[in-house]
């Protein structure tokens, strides 16, 4: 049985909490692949976090129903518990749902060095590691823009930098304890960089503005 666990979020939403990012994946994966999501479905909108899923429910539908739905999707996929190893499991490939983003990068970053350092991998093997999974789009916050990515290589997992730089340029990608993603715009920031790609994450005369929503798969490629 799934550890989920469902609260009340006002009288047409249900908030269900789950352990981390990849199983709020699992989750928004389980109730967009079930039907319970548009159409004739209980859920009107799935709003990710980094530890829970908001589920809207669909006009007319009572938050008993919305709450039963929930429950037992959660039950049946046991989003908490992926098969084969804890957190950051596979979440699943390019036949994911959500459709696949390939980013170019440009493996210079400052902190790539430092990456190296802290995981015991070569430079080359941290470029290697980056790209040798495909990501996925857990949530976003922070920023218009920004995609907190989860699923990649977890050798790559390390800590936030002691002291934030004031300024991150657009197009840094970094990496920050099991998340890696793109700054879509110049702003102060504490992730390792360990590179940048000239994508525009976030462009207002595009529909939909945001290039990484919840849900996508990410592959990082290195750019000639």
């Amino acid at each position: 049985m799934s550890g989920a666990r469902l609260l009340p979020y006002g009288d047409r939403a249900v908030l269900v909490e789950v352990a981390d990012a990849p199983a709020v994946v699992r989750l928004v994966d389980a109730v967009t692949g079930s039907g319970l999501l548009g159409g004739e479905g209980p859920v009107a909108e799935v709003v990710p976090a980094a530890r829970t899923a908001l589920l809207v429910a669909r006009d007319g539908v009572a938050l008993s129903d919305l709450r039963a739905a929930a429950r037992r999707i959660a039950d049946a996929h046991d989003v908490d518990t992926p098969d084969g190893a804890p957190g950051s499991a596979d979440l699943g490939g390019d036949d994911a749902p959500g459709g696949t983003v390939e980013i170019a990068v440009v493996y210079d970053g400052p902190d790539l060095a430092e990456v190296a350092r802290l995981t015991g991998l070569a430079e080359r093997e941290v470029v290697a590691a980056h790209t040798g999974r495909a990501w996925r789009v857990a949530f976003g916050g922070f920023a218009p823009g920004f995609a907190y990515l989860v699923g990649g290589d977890p050798r790559l997992q390390v800590p936030r930098r002691a002291e934030p730089r004031t300024s991150v340029p657009a197009g840094a990608v970094g990496l920050a304890g099991e998340f890696s993603g793109v700054y879509p715009r110049s702003s102060p920031g504490g992730w390792q960089l360990v590179g940048r790609t000239e994508l525009s994450l976030w462009d207002l005369d595009r529909d939909p503005p945001a290039l990484l929503r919840p849900g996508a798969t990410v592959r990082f490629v290195e750019a000639s």
